[in-house]
């Protein structure tokens, strides 16, 4: 069963491993300015130290000066050893959770609704783009040239458990290690599922799976390969896979949450195509089919997925 509560359970862990890592840090910064309880309940004199020197090399402490350990003294060595407890403290926490924010919603500052502000996106690396414009209910892109791999799914629609998730696995294993150099590669998003526009054309790899039907009413998935390989991708070892190069192109793209369908994919490439036809400048390539972009873990809440409907499109009259 799927647990709704997994990304932000990533989340709560994240913030909890910050707080033990700040408890661990203070006990050293105790050992290290050499304030443990018993010195702080002795007289006699006692070394301050300075965590923000260097001694012997190495990132340390070393004595400024030595002083009286009166009462005043021991409670002025103890507020100073808080505060740079305190400040370490803060700054892990800021750092656990910059990093468990990743997992809410790292672009919410880009959103233009509350529902698109919800919505989660994974921190790894995608297909690289610029906005040309924005509309209320769509936005049109400049897509940079990118690699996929890509597999025919099982049976004859693209978004069904099974044929899902066998091309899932099929190119997760040749990302993760099944292909002739048994080289493990990073894992992008998102995933894309399309129709593609002929029988013998090969599927790009891209961050999101694509799923693309062919000819024959088949659908294909791929996924982006990562940007670093460029051409010399390890070749895979399932011949089910293809490799290819996608070129850069013009798209409008619509955001939308929830998990997909064949149904909500046919009615969200509908409601696209209506609205570009609404667009003075430009209109969809007369090949083009849609493409869905998925960024989402299957564990993701519907209302925090992240997906995207995309047709390619060009200024009018030149199709």
């Amino acid at each position: 069963m799927v647990d709704p509560f997994a990304t932000w359970r990533t989340a709560l862990v994240l913030l909890l491993s910050a707080l033990e890592y700040a408890d661990r840090n203070a006990m050293a910064l105790a050992l290290r300015s050499r304030l443990s309880w018993n010195h702080l309940q002795c007289r006699g004199s006692v070394e301050i130290w300075s965590s923000n020197s260097n001694r012997d090399g190495n990132n340390g402490v070393f004595p400024l000066t030595v002083a009286p350990f009166t009462s005043n003294s021991r409670v002025s060595l103890l507020l100073a050893l808080s505060n740079q407890v305190a400040l370490q403290v803060q700054k892990n926490v800021q750092s656990f959770a910059s990093e468990a924010i990743k997992y809410v919603n790292p672009r919410r500052g880009e959103a233009r609704s509350l529902e698109e502000a919800l919505m989660s996106v994974p921190d790894l690396e995608t297909i690289s783009y610029r906005v040309l414009k924005r509309e209320k209910n769509y936005e049109v892109r400049k897509v940079e040239s990118y690699v996929v791999a890509e597999t025919l799914m099982p049976g004859y629609k693209g978004f069904d458990f099974y044929g899902a998730s066998e091309g899932f696995n099929t190119l997760a294993a040749y990302l993760f290690g099944k292909n002739l150099k048994r080289e493990e590669m990073e894992m992008t998003t998102p995933v894309l599922v399309s129709r593609i526009q002929s029988e013998g054309e090969k599927m790009e790899m891209t961050t999101p799976v694509i799923s693309q039907q062919d000819d024959t009413g088949r659908w294909k998935m791929a996924f982006v390969m990562p940007s670093k390989y460029g051409e010399s991708l390890p070749l895979p070892i399932d011949d089910s896979i293809t490799i290819r190069r996608v070129p850069s192109k013009m798209t409008a793209v619509s955001v939308f949450s929830g998990f997909v369908t064949d149904d909500i994919a046919l009615i969200k490439e509908q409601e696209l195509r209506k609205l570009i036809e609404s667009d003075t400048m430009l209109q969809v390539k007369d090949s083009a089919e849609a493409e869905v972009s998925q960024y989402n873990p299957p564990f993701t809440p519907p209302f925090m997925r992240r997906n995207e409907i995309s047709l390619e499109v060009v200024p009018i009259d030149s199709s």
